[in-house]
């Protein structure tokens, strides 16, 4: 039994460019709510802003993801609540393939992934639990698409805005996210300014080179 429900659009072209420049650190200064706890990226460096299109499997029944990769537009985030399960993957390379071709921004499982070497090589920004060779299958038995679903701790809903970096995910309500990125834009402007002075002290530190 699957339950499909349609794409939300819940980030606007100024959130995205407000974001860009903004680290995952900064927001985490801000706010403890939207850090998805326990997922590591694939590799670094690493980048991901986009709008979530959300998935539940019930452990091994992948089937769910096919029908959300019918329904990605460019620029999305897929992410796959795997109920759970922390042993099988349900991502890899053909999977990738297909999500390049929609120009899905990365996907993010709150399980394991695998052809860790062909993802990489591909350079598709991917977040997981961890790696394994033993996959779900395309039983299509059941999975939702498009509802509200939880990863490390935090409720992601379709639409929510998807930020990812070297240090970590956070998934931000579009209706908070003007605020904290405004706030979050100040604080790394502050932040620039604190860097410029401390090179500045270590150059009047620095010994005079003599021949």
């Amino acid at each position: 039994m699957f339950r499909i429900q349609a794409r939300v659009q819940g980030v606007t072209p100024e959130l995205l460019e407000l974001y860009r420049s903004i680290s995952t650190s900064t927001i985490g200064h801000l706010t403890d709510f939207g850090f998805l706890n326990g997922l590591q990226p694939l590799f670094r460096p690493i980048q991901l802003i986009g709008n979530a299109v959300t998935v539940r499997i019930p452990h091994l029944d992948s089937a769910a993801i096919s029908h959300a990769m019918e329904l990605v537009q460019p620029g999305d985030v897929l992410v796959v609540d795997m109920s759970g399960d922390g042993q099988r993957a349900c991502w890899g390379e053909f999977r990738t393939y297909a999500a390049l071709d929609k120009k899905v921004s990365g996907v993010i499982v709150s399980g394991c992934v695998t052809d860790v070497r062909a993802i990489t090589g591909l350079g598709f920004p991917v977040y997981s639990k961890g790696i394994s060779a033993l996959t779900t299958r395309s039983l299509k038995l059941q999975g939702e698409v498009n509802t509200t679903i939880s990863i490390g701790g935090v409720s992601i809903r379709p639409g929510d805005l998807i930020v990812g970096d070297d240090d970590g995910l956070f998934a931000v309500n579009p209706e908070d996210a003007e605020e904290i990125g405004y706030a979050a834009l100040e604080k790394q402007r502050k932040e620039a300014l604190r860097r410029q002075e401390y090179e500045h002290g270590r150059q009047l530190e620095s010994p005079p080179i003599t021949s």
